[in-house]
């Protein structure tokens, strides 16, 4: 079991990051401030699940403004300019979004049915979360980079794909290693497991690590034009 200040800690964590999550959706939905890439509406509640309160302050900074609705109320033509490190940041919450869902859904598979890979769980979990983050990340690419180029089917993939994988597998390696130094270096007798709010919270710093660890390529991929900048 792990110590009670890590279970309190985690919950803590946990909470704030559902309730940022909560006000963003309700911003969105409840309040109408629909986003004009219909995609971010899903990218800015789920990077509420790991940056928590930051997200929410990182959406009204940058989100809200995409809105249609909100310029329009706020006697906007257009959505104010945004700084460099912003445009990457948001670039990277994308890639982000697909690598979370992946994570978490693959994560809890592999733990609910005993799934192991050379007599690791790790090792399954790495697996079944880099594939399921490559199908759900080229999903969201594909959302965004198709409907801004006009692209068909084949080419939005194509497209979808030079734009995601290097940030993905720059945002995984990140995260891996964090979860490598959990299960080996931290708790390497009593490993931690999705049943429990400090995996989960653990889980919410390594993709904090995989954040800053896509960086990078993103900041690449954006100057070379090959992801769009949003």
């Amino acid at each position: 079991m792990p110590p009670t200040w890590l279970t309190v800690l985690s919950w803590t964590a946990l909470t704030a990051a559902f309730a940022s999550a909560a006000v963003i959706l309700w911003d969105t939905y409840g309040r109408g401030h629909r986003q004009q890439m219909r995609v971010m509406e899903a990218v800015w509640p789920i990077t509420a699940l790991y940056f928590g309160p930051l997200a929410v302050w990182g959406y009204r900074r940058f989100g809200l403004p995409q809105s249609p609705r909100w310029r329009e109320e706020n006697g906007l033509e257009r959505a104010p300019g945004k700084p460099g490190w912003a445009t990457v940041s948001i670039g990277v919450s994308h890639c982000g979004a697909g690598c979370t869902i992946g994570d978490v859904v693959a994560a809890t598979a592999v733990f609910w049915l005993g799934l192991s890979l050379f007599g690791q769980e790790l090792f399954a979990e790495y697996l079944a979360s880099f594939v399921l983050a490559v199908l759900l990340g080229l999903a969201f690419q594909y959302f965004a980079i198709a409907p801004m180029r006009g692209l068909g089917l084949r080419e939005g993939i194509v497209a979808a794909t030079k734009a995601d994988i290097l940030s993905l597998v720059a945002f995984e390696v990140g995260l891996f290693a964090w979860m490598a130094l959990m299960r080996f270096v931290l708790f390497p007798e009593d490993p931690l497991r999705p049943d429990s709010a400090a995996y989960w919270f653990g889980m919410q710093v390594g993709m904090v690590i995989g954040f800053f660890t896509s960086v990078p390529a993103n900041v690449w991929l954006i100057r070379r034009g090959i992801k769009e900048a949003m």
